[in-house]
């Protein structure tokens, strides 16, 4: 049986997520005490690092999900070096159920920009004169269970 143009049914629903865009938003590089950061260090910097996603609606279909990567090394109580990035793509995802649509934006959007936003820090850690800096995978679902908890733990105001 088809649906009159000739596929079947279950194949005209099938879900489907398209990379429409994926760019640089905001980026900064900062070695604030270069050339004496770049000397050898008597023990490795301590790295801080912190990673948020955030998605907005662009139409019915369509969301840019941002991938925001801060971080920073220190040794001594300097910084070595410090870095922003929001990394964003646009997503076009259809035939998806509405109670799994939330998830998939927040999850799986993230996590195929993650390569990407992982390469863009290495080079400029790179060529701000260290090492490349590789950040481990992240837990994405892990990320996600965490920000849902606090939004369910966070009072509501101004209801009664």
């Amino acid at each position: 049986m088809t649906n009159g143009n000739g596929t079947p049914p279950e194949a005209a629903q099938a879900p489907q997520l398209n990379v429409l865009a994926q760019y640089t938003k905001d980026f900064s590089f900062e070695n604030p005490n270069a050339p004496s950061s770049l000397q050898q260090q008597s023990q490795p910097p301590q790295i801080n690092i912190q990673i948020n996603v955030s998605a907005n609606n662009l139409s019915e279909q369509e969301f840019e999900v941002t991938l925001s990567v801060e971080g920073k090394a220190e040794t001594a109580g300097k910084i070595m070096f410090s870095f922003e990035l929001a990394y964003a793509g646009v997503f076009r995802i259809a035939n998806v159920p509405k109670e799994n649509l939330h998830p998939l934006v927040m999850i799986e959007c993230p996590r195929l920009l993650f390569p990407f936003a992982r390469e863009i820090i290495a080079t400029a850690v790179r060529d701000g004169g260290f090492p490349p800096l590789m950040l481990d995978p992240v837990d994405f679902v892990g990320l996600y269970r965490q920000n849902m908890e606090r939004q369910m733990a966070a009072p509501t105001s101004g209801q009664a």
